[in-house]
């Protein structure tokens, strides 16, 4: 019996691919680098199912080089980078990795608060630099994060994870979502508020929305008018959805404290990038998921969902259910 043939974008971490080899031929792109647009077209060419990064952009031109596709298995739990449309009026599945790093995800956004709030980069380069010459009232000082007030944008998986461990702080929680959830306001002791009283009134401000046309520039120039000169920006989702130069201008100004964010609108950040120059900045290289059990977990998810679609059966994480009505599985 003939097996499936398989694209991998990058190499995976863990032993996943060694289950994937029974029932599939696989090309891994043995290059760690993210492949350029010829690359991708000529390499999806003739198979049947690819394991995709958030740095792929799986646009038409691609899908249209992968006519014998059935399945996009994206090692991710946003899917921006695919044309979903595209992929559904192709019969494609689409599927993702979302639940298996939601803890991970929450655990760095509480990095970044503490981080820039307590100004532990700072602290770190000042102690090396030999600047420390001993204890002094006024040195480096941060902000309380105990009793404060975080407010949450997005409460999906990670915003209530997120919101889980804000108790621990004794913390005030506001929350904006499309959609309000009274069963967690019960749970996690939650007020649900407008995006514009979230605005105004958190000390601590945490973004997590998926990136659609509806999130980009979420928090622009106008949002960022209503923070307080007090309070902290923390971006563990998309880079898109907080207009860079807006933030760079309240930052610069000092209209809000500080900003701690992982990832950016265009990645890797270009090292002439005006937040690079910032003081009340805290900047990391999209490293939300970034944990050695995390991302082993990631890759068995996205081979499990791969081989589900290929052996004719309904993935786990299934992110165009509408699909099924133009393929079928079996």
């Amino acid at each position: 019996m003939a097996k499936f043939k398989v694209f991998v974008t990058r190499k995976l971490p863990g032993e996943g691919l060694k289950k994937l080899y029974t029932i599939a031929d696989i090309e891994i792109n043995s290059e760690d680098r993210v492949l350029t647009k010829k690359e991708l077209v000529d390499r999806v060419r003739g198979k049947e199912g690819i394991v995709t990064m958030l740095t792929d952009n799986i646009d038409t031109q691609v899908l249209d080089s992968g006519t014998n596709l059935k399945v996009i298995s994206n090692y991710a739990a946003g899917f921006d980078n695919i044309n979903l449309e595209a992929a559904t009026q192709r019969g494609i599945y689409v599927t993702n990795t979302p639940e298996v790093l939601t803890e991970t995800v929450a655990d760095l956004a509480w990095a970044l608060i503490l981080g820039i709030a307590r100004r532990l980069v700072e602290a770190d380069h000042f102690t090396r630099s030999g600047c420390w010459k001993g204890w002094e009232p006024s040195l480096l000082l941060g902000n309380d994060v105990f009793h404060k007030t975080l407010g949450i944008i997005g409460l999906g998986r990670i915003g209530s994870a997120v919101a889980q461990r804000a108790r621990g702080f004794n913390m005030k929680i506001l929350y904006y979502n499309r959609t309000r959830h009274e069963s967690l306001e019960k749970k996690l002791k939650l007020t649900y508020v407008s995006l514009e009283t979230l605005l105004k009134e958190a000390d601590y401000i945490t973004i997590h929305v998926p990136l659609t046309p509806l999130t980009y520039h979420l928090i622009g120039e106008k949002e960022l008018e209503l923070i307080r000169p007090t309070t902290y920006l923390i971006n563990t989702s998309r880079g898109s959805v907080i207009d860079e130069q807006a933030l760079y201008k309240s930052l610069k100004n000092h209209t809000i404290a500080g900003a701690g964010l992982d990832v950016f609108e265009t990645e890797p950040v270009n090292q002439n990038n005006p937040l690079m120059k910032l003081g009340n900045t805290l900047l990391l290289p999209h490293v939300g998921s970034g944990t050695i059990e995390t991302r082993i977990t990631m890759a068995d998810l996205a081979i499990e969902n791969l081989m589900c679609v290929l052996q004719g059966t309904m993935p786990q994480n299934l992110v165009n259910s509408n699909v099924v009505q133009i393929r079928p599985l079996n």
